[in-house]
């Protein structure tokens, strides 16, 4: 197994890049995206490994004043039984036990009208949200005897430093996931407004739930720490001889946490709200971000960041969003 803390500065390669919102142009993508069809759970393909991951950097997060902790008593509660059964876990990618859960809970999650450009506004909803991403994410964990815990947040109105490096990185806008850590960094002004020659995602669309949207991927990330999926992937990828098998591995790593973005978007759709309106607006929003010229093929074409945003939000079962065992051309 990897050693937590090196596993946490490596992934940063990938995991620190999440989506390139750079597809501002005026080309139109077909609005019909055809669904990926994926079997249902077979937990009985492979056999089953070792029990899930649990990183080991929680205790170095930092202190200051834009930064929300959360002691982890939640990973430590015994009372419910989900939680006190010793369970031996799938951590497998094609096989992971998580694949077996129901869809996300529906959540009651009002946004109201907070403004992307507002700092206090926008900063008071992402971690309003992650509350709502806790309780959906942690019941449908426990259910499969997973151990879950609140990831940490660092969320600043201009950049920052993190245990994973510079937030948002010199010229991007992007939050990012570390693992080291389990904390989700991000810039408000950067996602809102862009940085340097990164145009901000508030180019797409001024409703919060884009900006949102993206922290549910980022949410999916801890999914996938907590799963055993961010390990195994990283394991494989080192395994990997050629550059195209490492970003082949990142994308569908990419893609399965956009997928769970879209998951907790519809788990909040009736109270957010996410009209139908503005349910295409989400639509459009992943028809227009991901790889671009010039830049690694590390996260997906944008037509398919909008089919596996699609896919989890339409179908909200975590066994539809198993993109190892999805077709290339669907991961491409």
């Amino acid at each position: 197994m990897i050693i937590g803390t090196v596993f946490g500065v490596l992934a940063l390669t990938f995991v620190g890049l999440v989506l390139v919102a750079a597809m501002f142009n005026s080309s139109r993508l077909s609005d019909t995206v055809s669904p990926v069809a994926l079997p249902t759970d077979s937990t009985s393909d492979l056999p089953t490994s070792r029990p899930t991951y649990r990183s080991s950097g929680e205790s170095e997060r930092e202190q200051n004043s834009d930064r929300e902790q959360d002691s982890g008593k939640e990973s430590n509660d015994t009372s419910n039984p989900q939680t006190s059964k010793a369970k031996t876990l799938n951590t497998s990618l094609k096989n992971n036990s998580l694949y077996a859960a129901q869809g996300l809970p529906r959540v009651n999650c009002p946004a109201g009208g907070a403004s992307i450009y507002s700092h206090s506004q926008l900063k008071a909803l992402i971690l309003k949200t992650s509350r709502c991403m806790d309780k959906a994410w942690s019941q449908v964990l426990r259910d499969r005897g997973i151990q879950w815990h609140r990831p940490g947040y660092a969320i600043t109105a201009t950049r920052g430093r993190g245990a994973c490096g510079d937030f948002p990185q010199v010229g991007s806008i992007v939050p990012y996931y570390c693992p080291r850590n389990t904390t989700i960094y991000a810039s408000t002004t950067a996602m809102a407004k862009g940085s340097g020659n990164s145009l901000g995602y508030g180019q797409l669309t001024s409703w919060n739930g884009g900006i949102i949207s993206m922290m549910a991927h980022e949410y999916g990330h801890h999914v996938q720490q907590l799963t055993g999926l961010s390990n195994t992937w990283w394991e494989q990828s080192l395994r990997s001889t050629s550059q195209s098998g490492k970003l082949a591995l990142s994308r569908r790593f990419e893609l399965q946490a956009t997928c769970f973005g879209g998951m907790f978007m519809r788990a909040a759709s009736a109270s957010y709200p996410v009209t139908p309106t503005q349910r295409n607006t989400l639509y459009y929003f992943y028809s227009r971000v991901g790889d671009h010229p010039g830049y690694p093929r590390d996260h997906g074409k944008p037509i398919n960041n909008n089919r596996w945003f699609r896919q989890g939000f339409e179908k909200n079962k975590t066994f539809q969003c198993n993109t190892w065992r999805a077709s290339s051309s669907t991961t491409s």
